[in-house]
């Protein structure tokens, strides 16, 4: 129900209540006034009648009374008029005339107790007041009662008893309330339509602002409402309509900026203010992610993150992450939230033939969720039950594919997803100048421990890695053997063939080390023609063995210079940690050394530490 009616219905009812409540007030006033009016025109009549029988009897006429009575009913409006005697009068004057002995219940009544009794009876329609009124003796006044009358004073001579016809006072009563009621109401009626006029532009612009609210809830900003007058209600018509104004067209810039940076497309019958609320919120989040992604430390912490928002925020359980690994190879990096773990949604031969997949080849986003089938690596293994769809997102490092994130949905939950593309396609965006970033610190840190010529870790990297090596030793309760070794006469190789020369042996003799141990001992070029090899886990025995496999491998390497071959030999001296030392540069010194030695002796060879050649011999080395 609206304003404009409830108004109506309100002043309605206040009118018909009015007009009710004063007809009942009238009716009842009138028939207070007609039992008022009543009361006193028999109480006039009845002393008259007293009057007229005292006069009477003194003028010795009281015989007449019959006539008087008679000609009194003629009075308009009286019914009748009979008066009947008490016995206190028969006793002392004898009976009187037969209709004033036979009296009735009424008549009775006053004649015991001397008061008055009226009433109001209905007779064939007419209304009648009826009214008995006793005489009583009194000695005042002259003549008085007890001139005549041998009683007591105060003692009921008789009653008169008189009826009045209502009626016609009635129907004038009846048709002044009528009168007065279609007076009021065409007042309450004139009175309706001018509060009508009066509020109807109050109902009338509250509607049209429910309906602008209500378009407004749904992100319908268009809704106007129309000005009825020039008045406050005008006016809050005038600044609902600025009010909209404003929101449809900040909400209309703020959608399109999102939209650039989202990529989201709006649909027609999209809540436009939902819409840019669940836009502003990604993008905040979206920004919160890239500013606790770039306190990450590694890719790892990263992509780990990452993947907790895809199964937190958009409900994706099923992803794999690949990095590029060469111009030709993927390497899964995470898969389903667990890294390390192998391929499962695509077609393997992707790690060795990288070109078969189409991010990785287009350098483009691959859309399975609206086209399915269009990348043909895509594959789903048997068990997974329901068919997939996917949508792969490379991120491009330094021009090219570096990493690609692959999302994998069920075929039911696709279009859902789809609407949380763009979402997540901010989130790729954000991470992928971190990544880069984290990609160009790990380059550059890990330039800066390694040897640009050779390839190996450099002495920097084994003085950042030490720590955590000797920890390692010490807690599984194993030695580390330490190898110092360089080129004999090596300066002879830069003089006589250049540097050119000296650079080639050098790689030549890193290539060998690299052979010749195992992935996890590390080989390290210390400086200039010198290089320390760290073997974990190995006794002096084996130490000593391989430093000589080494030593033999590298005696028969032949290296082309130019039009020469060149062979060259090293020396090699051998400490253990923490048999040796307990210091590990303390044992580092102690293979130096057993280094000198080996030079000493007549070089090619390899000569473990003994605690004699540092006894006595500490200043000079």
């Amino acid at each position: 129900m609206n304003l404009n009616r409830k108004m109506t219905l309100l002043f309605g009812g206040i009118a018909v209540g009015t007009l009710v409540l004063l007809i009942l007030i009238s009716l009842y006033a009138f028939r207070s006034y007609s039992i008022a009016s009543s009361t006193a025109h028999v109480r006039t009549a009845a002393e008259i009648v007293r009057v007229h029988l005292t006069e009477a009897m003194i003028q010795g006429v009281i015989d007449k009374r019959e006539q008087f009575l008679n000609r009194l009913v003629e009075v308009q409006g009286l019914r009748t008029a009979r008066v009947v005697r008490s016995s206190h009068v028969n006793e002392q004057f004898g009976a009187g005339m037969n209709r004033e002995m036979n009296a009735d219940e009424i008549e009775k009544l006053v004649l015991a107790d001397g008061q008055p009794r009226y009433e109001i009876r209905d007779e064939a329609g007419d209304s009648v007041f009826r009214g008995t009124i006793p005489f009583a003796a009194s000695s005042s006044g002259k003549p008085n009662c007890l001139q005549c009358h041998k009683v007591n004073e105060g003692t009921v001579l008789g009653a008169v008893t008189m009826e009045l016809s209502l009626t016609e006072l009635k129907a004038k009563a009846l048709m002044t309330v009528t009168w007065i009621s279609i007076t009021m109401a065409m007042f309450a009626a004139l009175s309706i339509v001018l509060a009508r006029r009066l509020i109807l532009p109050v109902g009338s612009t509250a509607q049209a602002v429910e309906r602008a609210v209500q378009r407004a809830l749904k992100g319908d900003f268009k809704g106007r409402v129309e000005k009825r007058t020039d008045d406050e209600i005008g006016q809050i018509a005038s600044e609902t309509n600025s009010l909209l104004a404003f929101l449809d067209d900040g909400l209309a810039r703020i959608s399109q900026r999102v939209v650039q940076l989202t990529g989201r497309t709006l649909r027609q019958d999209d809540n436009q203010l939902e819409v840019a609320i669940d836009m502003v919120n990604g993008l905040a989040d979206a920004s919160s992610f890239k500013q606790a992604i770039e306190e990450d430390e590694t890719k790892s912490e990263i992509f780990d993150r990452f993947g907790r928002v895809l199964t937190d925020q958009f409900g994706v359980r099923e992803f794999s992450i690949y990095e590029t690994s060469g111009p030709k190879q993927l390497e899964p990096f995470m898969v389903d939230g667990v890294q390390g773990s192998p391929c499962r949604w695509c077609d393997p031969q992707i790690l060795v033939r990288s070109d078969m997949c189409r991010a990785k080849r287009s350098g483009h986003t691959v859309d399975g969720l609206t086209q399915p089938g269009i990348c043909y690596a895509f594959k789903q293994p048997e068990e997974a039950g329901e068919t997939r769809r996917h949508y792969c997102v490379p991120i491009m490092q330094s021009g090219s594919v570096g990493s690609i994130v692959q999302l994998v949905v069920r075929e039911s939950e696709a279009a859902r997803f789809h609407a949380q593309v763009p979402y997540v396609n901010v989130y790729v965006r954000e991470m992928a100048p971190v990544l880069e970033a984290k990609r160009l610190t790990e380059t550059l840190r890990e330039s800066s421990l390694r040897d640009a010529m050779t390839g190996l870790n450099n002495r920097r990297f084994l003085e950042e890695y030490v720590d955590t090596l000797v920890a390692t030793a010490r807690r599984r309760k194993t030695e580390l053997a330490i190898l110092v070794l360089d080129i004999d006469y090596f300066k002879m190789v830069n003089d006589t063939y250049g540097h050119d020369a000296g650079d080639a042996v050098l790689k030549s003799l890193a290539a060998v080390l690299r052979t010749s141990v195992r992935a996890s001992d590390m080989v390290i070029r210390f400086g200039g023609e010198e290089f320390l090899i760290v073997l974990q886990e190995t006794e002096a025995e084996n130490a000593l063995r391989v430093a000589e496999n080494i030593r033999a491998t590298v005696e028969g390497l032949k290296i082309q210079i130019g039009g020469a071959v060149l062979q060259k030999t090293i020396s090699i001296g051998v400490a253990m940690f923490p048999e040796d030392s307990q210091t590990f540069w303390q044992a580092v010194k102690f293979a130096d050394v057993a280094l000198y030695r080996a030079k000493e002796d007549g070089r090619n060879r390899v000569v473990r530490f003994r605690p004699e050649m540092w006894e006595g011999h500490a200043d000079s080395y």
